[in-house]
């Protein structure tokens, strides 16, 4: 598997579960952008959009318009992947202990 390919995974996974832990399961994609850095990622928001309808694709999250904004809302599919309870391939299956 190619470098850009694990990258994606765990980006995607880290998407899942950052929409997980709110309170709405929601969250914009300059939100996104501005989070994931905490986790070792600096990717642009046109890459953040790209991910985002992949895993829209996938029934994993529902991705809407939103003025300048795309709104990422996670999907009980997506919660379950972000929690480990189900897997997609694409999306990095999470560590035991959640690491």
């Amino acid at each position: 598997m190619s470098y850009g390919n694990v990258v994606a995974e765990h980006l995607r996974l880290t998407i899942l579960r950052l929409l997980a832990e709110q309170p709405d399961y929601t969250l914009n994609d300059s939100l996104i952008r501005d989070m994931v850095p905490d986790f070792g990622f600096r990717p642009s928001r046109d890459v953040i959009r790209s991910q985002l309808a992949w895993l829209d694709e996938q029934g994993l999250v529902g991705v809407t318009q939103n003025g300048g904004c795309r709104v990422a809302h996670l999907t009980e599919r997506g919660e379950e992947v972000a929690k480990g309870y189900a897997t997609v391939p694409g999306v990095k299956r999470p560590s035991p202990g959640g690491e």
